[in-house]
């Protein structure tokens, strides 16, 4: 009989002791659920993030792209008023 007892008292000793592990267990993986959580709201932040500085950076590229047309605009209207000029100089001189 003792022996019953001893082994059913051994039981309900790791029953207890396995019982406490599984709370701990359980705020533990509560914690990392906050922390996954709060991971992914942070994930979505930064991709928000990254997607505005990637149109932001679209932006720039197409800014830059019209700047260099209106400089070559510029460059047109000057080689056009330089031919002119050329021109009439050439007309003075045939005179």
């Amino acid at each position: 009989m003792k022996n019953a007892e001893t082994l059913i008292a051994g039981i309900e000793f790791k029953v207890r002791k396995l019982i406490g592990q599984t709370g701990i267990l359980q705020e533990e993986n509560a914690k990392l659920r906050d922390e996954v959580n709060t991971l992914r709201s942070e994930i979505e932040i930064l991709e928000s993030i990254i997607t505005e500085q990637h149109e932001k950076l679209k932006t720039l590229k197409l800014a830059k792209s019209l700047n260099k047309e209106e400089k070559r605009t510029d460059v047109k209207l000057k080689i056009n008023e330089l031919v002119r000029e050329i021109d009439h100089c050439i007309g003075l001189l045939n005179k």
